[in-house]
């Protein structure tokens, strides 16, 4: 990904909220927004900051998450201690892509946006769909439901796949040196295996600048 998907919090509780926006800027490809206490300053941020990806609460002070979801024409998903089923309908009736209930760990919410990232680059390729990719980005939005694609694979990727060592994590000119290839062709197949499944995406911080994406091989 060119540009990190830029990720909404909507939580009255601004430690929680605090917290969910820290778990956000450790996964690869994702920042996060400064966090809205309400529905309504959720849908003043909505249209001020256009995010990408809206993680939002049922319980909020002004209004129901719910019935805020059913306004909002953004990608988004619920992050709540709501866990009865009428709410859990209501949520994906009204067109929430994911459910978590609180409280939750970094990973299981790294998980989630992983996921979502793979939904995504999934649905940016060019051209009409065919059924097997509509299939395949429903099934991106459920953690540890992207198997490895049995689609055939080009000698390019095969190489880029076969160059990654179980337990170790490369960058993408890492991989180009070791493919032979330019590190753009290394990031485009990559990205690719990661569609997949075949390949998870880490952040490396640094001492300076921007983190470095890392990739490496599923843990098993």
């Amino acid at each position: 990904m060119s540009e990190d998907f830029r990720v909404l919090i909507v939580d009255d509780d601004f430690h929680v909220a605090k917290l969910h926006a820290a778990y956000v800027d450790t996964v690869a490809g994702f920042l996060a927004l400064p966090p809205a206490g309400s529905a309504s300053l959720a849908l003043q941020s909505i249209h001020s900051l256009r995010p990408d990806l809206v993680l939002l609460d049922v319980y909020l002070p002004d209004a129901s998450g719910l019935d805020l979801l059913h306004q909002l024409d953004v990608d988004t998903m619920i992050l709540s201690a709501a866990s009865d089923a009428a709410s859990l309908r209501t949520a994906f009736r009204r067109g929430a892509l994911g459910y978590l209930l609180k409280p939750f760990t970094a990973e299981t919410l790294s998980q989630q946006l992983r996921s979502y990232a793979r939904y995504r680059r999934i649905l940016s390729q060019p051209g009409a769909l065919d059924q097997d990719t509509v299939e395949r980005a429903k099934r991106a939005l459920i953690p540890g439901d992207a198997a490895p694609s049995a689609r055939p694979r080009s000698a390019t990727e095969a190489a880029v796949l076969e160059s990654l060592v179980p337990g170790e994590q490369y960058s993408a000119a890492d991989v180009a040196g070791r493919v032979g290839v330019s590190r753009a062709t290394a990031q485009r197949y990559l990205s690719s295996l990661a569609d997949d499944g075949a390949v998870e995406i880490q952040l490396r911080y640094g001492t300076t600048g921007r983190p470095e994406h890392r990739y490496g091989l599923p843990m098993s």
